[in-house]
């Protein structure tokens, strides 16, 4: 009769165990919801404190535009030097009333990357490495 207390207890004491990790996994997973890019790329933006922005910065939206058109510029095979470079079509990171120093808009491209298309992130450090930037 004891045995059969016991592998009572025992069962119960295993599955009020296993109910406890189900139910503390549910709500680790709930309270910590994935961060967007958006807010990775933001979050990086604002720790990198960009001294040419110490006047007159950029708004979030503003940022926001730069990422994908720099990826999408990366994926169709084009360099860092043809993104900055100036012209009409250029991607130097620039708005109406703030710019941003080419060391910083470097930097800025790398953080982007780093979030939105980490598989060219190689390919533009060892650009700017190979031009003395980086």
């Amino acid at each position: 009769m004891h045995t059969r207390t016991a592998v009572a207890a025992i069962t119960a004491a295993a599955l009020l165990l296993a109910g406890c990790t189900s139910a503390a996994t549910d709500v680790e997973s709930k309270a910590s919801p994935t961060v967007s890019k958006e807010d990775r790329f933001l979050t990086a933006v604002k720790d990198a404190d960009f001294q040419s922005w110490n006047e007159k910065r950029p708004s979030e939206a503003e940022l926001l535009e730069f990422p994908e058109q720099w990826c999408d510029a990366l994926r169709d095979g084009h360099s860092v030097e043809w993104m900055f470079d100036g012209k009409d079509d250029s991607l130097y990171p620039i708005g109406w009333n703030w710019g941003t120093r080419e060391d910083d808009a470097q930097q800025l491209l790398i953080l982007a990357v780093t979030v939105y298309c980490p598989s060219y992130r190689a390919r533009v450090t060892d650009e700017l490495r190979s031009s003395g930037v980086y």
